[in-house]
């Protein structure tokens, strides 16, 4: 039941009718009596800064988790950002203080690389091709490499933007062999798709399925649809494949503490 005591919290995104976010906090909230309501915020680009101006304005407003393609421009829009904010250049969660501060940070790195321990694939020692390099990518990369993946190659369509990714991962985890490289998994134990290719049905693959090889794990962090096309294809070669969703379930935790959400009045 929505009263008028019912903390609220928003996702931001443009397209935000993929995201699975709001369906798995509301359960949180429930399973826990939390009394607390998260709601999809479809936002374009240019109203980010618009939007979050309205938070601040709104007391019963705990705050936002953020998604494509905000990540990146919340963070100076904030009055404060953590160290993995700061770090990444991106965040997916903004707290609104009771005076209407704005705090954001990023748990995506967290997430994804929780999300595989908990289905048994530790990264560690492996050689990892990273398909991407926003934020989501970023964050990842941060954490892959900081648990104790052997190289990482880091492809993105702008080549630059996956040039610089990996110059800041070598520098902050100088026993990372961290490189940017062609999209191309021969050779690499684990591939991850960090782009948001995959969101549309009629979305290119990020890369050539053919070369990918047997025993390869692929593994994906878009949520919706949960079976992308680049899922099927590596099934189809005999990879195992780990689903974006897992990224989430390991996020619910982290992001409710933070928005303090696991702290709303009960129900």
């Amino acid at each position: 039941m929505i009263t008028g005591r019912t903390r609220v919290f928003g996702i931001i995104a443009d397209p935000v009718h993929h995201v699975r976010t709001p369906q798995v906090m509301n359960d949180y909230f429930a399973a826990h009596r939390v009394d607390a309501v998260m709601v999809p915020l479809n936002v374009a680009r240019g109203d980010v800064e618009t939007v979050l101006e309205a938070v601040r304005r709104l007391p019963n407003v705990g705050g936002l988790i953020v998604t494509v393609p905000h990540k990146a421009a919340v963070v100076p829009l904030c009055d404060e950002a953590g160290e993995q904010a700061r770090l990444i250049g991106a965040a997916n969660a903004i707290r609104r203080t009771a005076d209407g501060r704005l705090v954001c940070d990023m748990f995506d790195g967290k997430g994804f690389l929780g999300g595989l321990l908990a289905q048994g694939i530790d990264p560690k020692g492996q050689r990892v091709l990273l398909l991407g390099a926003g934020g989501a990518a970023s964050a990842i990369a941060f954490a892959l490499a900081g648990h104790g993946v052997a190289a990482l190659t880091i492809a993105n369509r702008t080549r630059d933007k996956a040039r610089d990714l990996a110059a800041r991962v070598a520098a902050a985890v100088p026993s990372c062999l961290a490189t940017d490289g062609p999209p191309d998994p021969a050779g690499h134990d684990l591939v991850v798709n960090a782009t948001s290719l995959g969101l549309k049905a009629d979305d290119p693959l990020p890369l050539d399925a053919g070369a990918l090889e047997r025993g390869t794990t692929v593994a994906e962090i878009i949520m919706q649809p949960e079976r992308t096309a680049l899922i099927e294809a590596a099934e189809a070669r005999g990879c195992r494949v780990h689903a974006g969703r897992h990224m989430l379930d390991e996020q619910i935790r982290l992001l409710a503490e933070f928005l303090g959400a696991d702290r709303a009045e009960a129900a």
